[in-house]
């Protein structure tokens, strides 16, 4: 009886008192049609949602762009967490998207409102056994990569050679589809190279990933660590796997966006900034709506476009 109490005072909190709050608006607002094709360029839309050009090629990972995350009753709601943090971007502000990169069936990370507004022109590329959740979509070109697997997913522009990694998550949607896999990845294009994370808790897999070449950017999770240590780590073991990996920028994300875990709403961003205080300039972005350029002479710009 305690359990069912305490699940009907949350739901009331979250339609009673969550409903009426105002959602702030993004730090900036990226404007990604004024973006060249002849660099890396990336900028956070809030959770572990990031827009990449790619030289070209464009990504959207863990694409989340409306005010709910969690289950969604068509027609009616979604019941689940309430943003904290508008988008920087809305669904039609976006430029066309070559592929849409998925990390794990996790509602905050596969979200059915947002992917269904996807056509059949975008590829995917997601975790093993989660491609039924797109059943209900448009998208038609999706690709399961279990750890070690590659793609390459073709465009007009070129290649882009996509690589699963190890992480330390689980999977699961609802509580007993475990058989679900979980990814991080490493994107390759141009002789460049960024890895993205996905959601992850300190691994050892990270420095597996080491090798004589540099990664150029590492784009990490940072929050939801408090108490779930076990599933996400925290700003200091991201920058500490960055590392590991020999990545140059890191770009913190999961944090701000969706009330997760305990900790402070601005805890995860002040402690990664604390951490990186005596290399500050390896930071890509602290803020939603904030966008990083990879020029070609490897010189960092943080092109800060506030709406």
């Amino acid at each position: 009886m305690s359990r069912k109490r305490s699940w009907l005072a949350h739901l009331w909190h979250e339609w009673a008192v969550e409903s009426r709050r105002p959602i702030a608006p993004a730090f900036a607002h990226p404007q990604p049609n004024e973006w060249p094709d002849d660099r890396l360029t990336a900028a956070w839309l809030g959770h572990s949602t990031v827009l990449l050009n790619f030289y070209g090629v464009t990504i959207l990972s863990d694409p989340v762009l409306f005010a709910r995350c969690g289950i969604r009753i068509p027609g009616l709601l979604t019941i689940g967490p309430k943003r904290l943090t508008q988008p920087a971007l809305t669904f039609r502000e976006l430029p066309p998207i070559d592929l849409v990169l998925l990390s794990h069936a996790h509602f905050d990370h596969i979200d059915w409102q947002t992917l269904r507004q996807f056509d059949s022109r975008t590829q995917v590329v997601t975790a093993p056994q989660t491609s039924d959740l797109l059943d209900w979509t448009k998208l038609r070109e999706i690709r399961e990569l279990r750890w070690g697997e590659r793609a390459e997913v073709k465009v007009s522009v070129g290649t882009l050679i996509v690589r699963a990694i190890p992480v330390n998550h689980w999977g699961a949607r609802l509580r007993r589809d475990v058989h679900r896999g979980y990814n991080g990845y490493v994107l390759e294009r141009n002789g460049r190279r960024v890895i993205f994370s996905g959601d992850t808790a300190l691994t050892n897999s990270s420095a597996e990933l080491h090798d004589r070449r540099p990664y150029d950017l590492a784009i990490f999770s940072i929050g939801a660590y408090e108490p779930w240590i076990r599933s996400h780590c925290t700003p200091e073991q991201a920058i500490a796997m960055s590392n590991a990996a020999g990545a140059h920028f890191i770009m913190p994300m999961h944090h701000q966006t969706f009330k997760l875990s305990s900790e402070p709403f601005r805890e995860p961003i002040e402690r990664f900034a604390t951490a990186l205080a005596t290399a500050p300039e390896r930071i890509a972005l602290r803020e939603i709506g904030e966008t990083f350029v990879l020029e070609n002479s490897m010189q960092q710009s943080l092109a800060r476009e506030r709406a």
